[in-house]
């Protein structure tokens, strides 16, 4: 592929995991709301298209993930190895060049993003469901009560302090990826780059901020015994 065509790939793939952060963070604040619009939000996703949709879309995810991850690392070596090697000084260059530590460590971030989408899906998707008596009911039907299930887990401090780490660290990927995937399109045009910039700053701190009140929120205002017991008095029911 040529250098042009992996900056498009990688300008694409990443505007469109942004789209996919900003859909998923819609979905998870309705935790704060409470657990029927969570568990119904889960539900629909679950079974729309007849169930086909969930699988088709996350193995979509993952593919979309490597390829930016793939295209991102190649961009990166090949202006490595464009550079002089006496330009290669570790700092932040300021200016146009938008060299920091975010630029830097793009690899590095991107890498780790991606091991915590995987475990992620797994612990959350793959996790207990209706058998281990995480179910509720919606509409007169049984549910898988996810919502129950993220409550308990955001009740382990280490997997707050965790998760906490991870999205500042996605933070800190989208105050660059942004500004780099515009300008991986073409968009370099001196009069916006600073607008794209700073649009940038905003969007990763938006998102990066709306994912952190989550957890935190779970782990000092809900209460997990409360939660359990609204469970087992809705399974009493059925």
């Amino acid at each position: 592929m040529s250098s042009i065509g992996k900056k498009i790939l990688s300008g694409t793939t990443g505007l469109a995991l942004c789209g996919f952060i900003v859909s998923h963070l819609a979905g998870n604040l309705l935790l704060l709301i409470g657990p029927d619009p969570f568990n119904e939000y889960t539900r629909f996703m679950t079974d729309f298209a007849h169930g086909f949709f969930l699988p088709v879309a996350e193995l979509g995810l993952v593919v979309l993930f490597l390829s930016h991850a793939v295209a991102g690392i190649r961009v990166a070596i090949d202006r490595r190895r464009a550079r002089p090697l006496r330009n290669r000084r570790v700092g932040n260059a300021g200016g146009p060049s938008h060299k920091t530590l975010a630029s830097r460590t793009m690899v590095a971030t991107g890498l780790i993003l991606f091991v915590f989408l995987l475990v992620h899906v797994y612990s959350f998707r793959l996790g207990p469901a209706e058998a281990e008596g995480y179910v509720t009911v919606l509409d007169g039907h049984e549910a898988r009560d996810l919502y129950r299930l993220v409550i308990e887990t955001f009740q382990d401090p280490l997997v707050v302090a965790g998760y906490t780490l991870v999205m500042l660290l996605l933070g800190v990927h989208l105050r660059h990826g942004f500004w780099s995937a515009f300008q991986s399109l073409g968009a370099s045009n001196p009069k916006y780059g600073p607008l794209i910039t700073t649009a940038g700053m905003v969007f990763a701190l938006v998102m990066a901020a709306g994912f952190l009140v989550i957890p935190v929120y779970i782990w000092l205002f809900i209460d997990p015994p409360a939660v359990s017991a609204a469970a087992a008095a809705m399974g009493g029911a059925r």
